[in-house]
């Protein structure tokens, strides 16, 4: 497992809290104070090293300036199993509520999927190996903590994984700039898995045939597409909305 970086007051933070990823440092910039104190006791009190360097350093360790004072040196981003998905869904007594992703690839915008996809009750999402950024730390930076508690099951074939989760009950919905249903008229409330491509070329087209239902966000501008990332972000907040009003309905 290799060696990879997590930094910024916020991502560092939860990393600890979490509980999940080893922690192999903490580097602190010198003299820090405030909220560096924060993340300087919830690294003694996980037992993890502590160590104290310049903001030149701490920017060649993070490989960027952005580090707000605060670098940690992580196990690379760990999966979990495409089951594990279905089954924290099941713990809750929920439907399933699962993201995957066709060959996103940067990993500024997988970050904020991650967190928007926490942020509105996602159970957990699924990318391919190939052509898909990975849990790097660019990605954990973005996601702001929400890596540390949202699973990520990696596989090998995004069609296959996506056969395999209809097997189990969950409707598959794709997203498409255009001639799909209205994200509107669509009744979200069942076991799904929304779908979203790349940043370039959205769904290919196999992964488009392997949806029940394409759906498409009605736009009133004269942009004919969003950002995959803003994509998400609607498309999840759609989901939790319909889901909460058929919840308080008597």
């Amino acid at each position: 497992m290799s060696a990879d970086r997590v930094w910024g007051r916020n991502p560092v933070c939860e990393l600890l809290k979490s509980g999940g990823r080893r922690v192999d440092e903490v580097a602190v910039l010198a003299g820090g104070r405030g909220p560096l104190a924060e993340v300087v006791a919830l690294a003694r009190r996980a037992g993890v090293k502590v160590s104290y360097r310049t903001r030149e350093q701490l920017t060649a360790i993070a490989g960027t300036d952005r580090h707000q004072g605060v670098v940690a040196r992580v196990a690379a981003g760990e999966y979990v199993e495409m089951d594990a998905l279905l089954e924290i869904a099941a713990e809750r007594g929920e439907a399933p509520f699962l993201l995957a992703l066709d060959q996103v690839q940067d990993p500024r915008n997988f970050g904020a999927i991650l967190r928007t996809a926490e942020a509105f009750g996602a159970h957990g999402v699924i990318v391919g190996k190939h052509h898909q950024v990975g849990l790097t730390g660019a990605a954990a930076h973005v996601a702001m903590g929400a890596a540390e508690y949202l699973p990520v099951a990696r596989v090998t074939n995004v069609v296959s994984a996506l056969e395999t989760v209809k097997k189990s009950g969950v409707w598959i919905y794709g997203s498409t700039a255009s001639n799909g249903v209205s994200l509107w008229a669509s009744d979200l409330t069942g076991p799904l898995c929304l779908v979203l491509g790349s940043e370039g070329e959205g769904l290919r087209p196999l992964v488009a045939r392997t949806c029940d239902v394409l759906v498409t966000i009605p736009m009133a501008g004269r942009i004919g597409s969003l950002n995959v990332a803003a994509a998400a972000g609607v498309l999840c907040y759609e989901v939790a909305r319909q889901r909460r009003l058929k919840s308080q309905t008597p």
